[in-house]
């Protein structure tokens, strides 16, 4: 074959997993060859006997469209056939060299048939852009320095048709309620639980045969870009979730693509996860490299993305991860370190901030592995930032706790600031903590209604001033009651009820002080930023802290019981009026309205400062104020 998309150096570059754009290459390609309009295709398949590309172009005929390997031993195999573009249905027939016989959808494909269907789709990712203003200032807006306040978003649950609950909105339909209703809460990112094409809806998108499709469940790749185009014109940042993990084992995906074990590893004690019943990417193997920095790179440069939060990355450091003695294998010193994902996060990192600077590497990681949010060049992963699993676990646990034995508990929610500062962390009320029977966020809060809806208020308010970026699952912004369930909408009618209206007026007052307080978002990384004043007060439960920068600073008061504490002393740095900038008792916010408006400090020195206020504290509430 004589027309190729593919030089000698990009061989080069792939076979020796420094190949960062084979989206270019490999897949289908609308081009012209001598004239002549048609697709070019080509796969990696080293271990195959024949390939042929079937579709409903040549009646799935597996002898008429054969595809040649290439001679450079890169185990490529292309062929280009006129006539044929856009919206045309194909596979790959593979025989192997093991004398099995396969039909796989293309790794490369950049559409794919709505499941159960499992084909792959020739399409492209060509998109007229007009959100320049918010690429140029996205630095900016996306730094660490900036407020970060994301909402987690699956879009199949998030809102159906009002008519029928079956139908899925599309990329279009969702951003015509999504974007202004981001703008209004006050969020700064969305974040999409993964988009990428998945034929088995329960896994969430967790489970992805197509990498580099957007599911065809909600439209086309351009309808995707579209959605993220809108969020962008309203200033908000777009996070993908992204699971270079693990893959499924379907028929027609990656899974022993060949009929070898091409992209996962041979050894089931290297290349099965037993917890999610996938396969894990061999990481060593250069070509998989190439297809995995690849892959990242191509849903910044092709979808405009902001950032990607990359799943499970616990299970992929550790190869011992969910597994038993004699389970694993280990490294070349012997250890349980996964030494080429090491590398791989390092090299992906790196690469990221270097080709699109202005987003955004987030780890979802849950153990002590160090430096995970720090620069490769000082021994790091290379992340921006990285979940912090543990301040979620403490946190729910402690809030789970009927409010009277919270004082022998002050030390479990005041142990976080221990580590807050060890890494860039993101703190993750996700929706990993509202199913398999874990109830919502509003369930877990102990007490009556009235209790529950101050309780997750009071929590929210600890959330928005702790330091840290922050992130919540959609319908906890308005106190959903019922765990989430992605077969069904949001239960927006609870909006009808005044306490539920309320949370989300809380959670817009928040995202609005986060984003306008200095003292909440410089150094917000930083033990800098952040002091605790009094932690002593058990017995009422009482924690008081500032966060601050050089210039200015914001107290927060937090009372975790429904006792109201009248005229409470607080020490502060200096003399003047203070008001109150938030009140999650607000009655706006559903609350019994016990507030403050402003008040005088005098020169009374108390909690080792200058000057004290005296000022009422409401119940299983919490306060920010300032000094005017």
């Amino acid at each position: 074959m004589s027309f190729s998309l593919l030089s000698d150096y990009d061989i080069h570059l792939f076979k020796s997993g420094k190949h960062y754009k084979l989206y270019e290459k490999l897949g289908s390609h609308v081009v012209e060859n001598d004239g002549q309009k048609g697709t070019y295709f080509a796969v990696w398949a080293p271990n195959a006997e024949k390939i042929a590309v079937i579709g409903d172009f040549n009646g799935w005929n597996k002898t008429s469209h054969e595809l040649n390997p290439r001679w450079d031993q890169s185990g490529i195999w292309e062929t280009f056939i006129p006539d044929i573009g856009n919206g045309q249905v194909y596979k790959y027939f593979i025989k192997s060299n093991t004398g099995e016989e396969l039909e796989k959808a293309d790794p490369f494909a950049l559409m794919w048939e709505k499941p159960p269907k499992t084909a792959s789709i020739i399409w492209d990712t060509f998109y007229e852009w007009s959100d320049k203003n918010w690429m140029d200032i996205r630095k900016d807006k996306n730094s660490l320095d900036s407020a970060y306040s994301v909402y987690e978003v699956h879009l199949g649950s998030w809102k159906r048709d009002p008519a029928d609950n079956d139908r899925r909105l599309s990329y279009r339909e969702i951003a015509r309620d999504l974007v202004p209703y981001v703008k209004e809460m006050g969020f700064t990112h969305v974040e999409l639980m993964p988009i990428m094409h998945h034929p088995y809806e329960p896994s969430w998108g967790y489970q992805i045969t197509g990498y580099f499709a957007a599911s065809s469940i909600f439209g086309n790749p351009q309808d995707l870009m579209f959605l993220i185009e809108e969020l962008h014109k309203n200033d908000i940042g777009v996070i993908l979730d992204w699971v270079p993990s693990h893959f499924p084992g379907d028929a027609n995906g990656l899974f022993r693509f060949d009929g070898t074990a091409l992209y996962e590893h041979e050894n089931p004690h290297e290349g099965y996860h037993p917890d999610w019943k996938s396969y894990i990417f061999n990481y060593g193997r250069f070509e998989v490299r190439s297809f995995l920095i690849s892959n990242a790179l191509f849903w910044l440069d092709r979808f405009h993305v902001d950032g990607l939060r990359v799943d499970a990355v616990a299970s992929m450091l550790y190869r011992d991860y969910s597994r038993n003695e004699g389970e694993w294998i280990p490294n070349i010193h012997g250890g349980r370190e996964n030494l080429e994902v090491i590398s791989l996060l390092k090299e992906i990192n790196e690469e990221v901030y270097a080709s699109y600077p202005g987003t955004q590497t987030i780890a979802e990681e849950s153990t002590a592995f160090p430096g995970v949010s720090r620069p490769t060049y000082s021994g790091g992963l290379g992340f921006g930032m990285k979940w912090m699993m543990g301040w979620m676990n403490d946190t729910l646990a402690y809030f789970e706790k009927d409010s009277a034995f919270r004082k022998f508990h002050q030390k479990d929610i005041t142990f976080s600031t221990v580590y807050a500062f060890t890494e860039n962390f993101m703190l993750p009320l996700s929706h990993d903590e509202v199913v398999y029977g874990k109830g919502s966020l509003l369930d877990k809060m102990p007490g009556d209604d009235w209790q529950k809806f101050a309780n997750l208020r009071l929590l929210y308010t600890y959330m928005f001033t702790h330091p840290g970026a922050k992130l919540l699952f959609m319908g906890g912004e308005f106190g959903q009651k019922a765990e989430w369930d992605f077969k069904n909408s949001l239960d927006w009618h609870e909006l009808d009820n005044p306490l539920n209206k309320g949370m989300t007026e809380l959670i817009k007052g928040l995202n609005n002080i986060y984003k306008t307080e200095k003292s909440l978002t410089l150094n917000q990384f930083s033990h800098t930023a952040f002091q605790w004043i009094d932690t002593t007060d058990e017995e009422n439960s009482v924690l008081f802290y500032k966060r601050k920068t050089e210039t200015e600073e914001v107290y927060v008061v937090l009372n975790m019981t429904p006792v109201p504490r009248k005229s409470y002393q607080l020490g502060v740095d200096n003399a003047g009026t203070y008001e109150e900038i938030l009140n999650s008792d607000n009655g706006l916010y559903g609350g019994s309205g016990v507030g403050n408006g402003s008040f005088k400090a005098k020169k009374a020195p108390y909690h080792g400062l200058e000057h004290s206020v005296i000022i009422d504290l409401p119940p299983l509430a919490g306060i920010i104020f300032k000094r005017k």
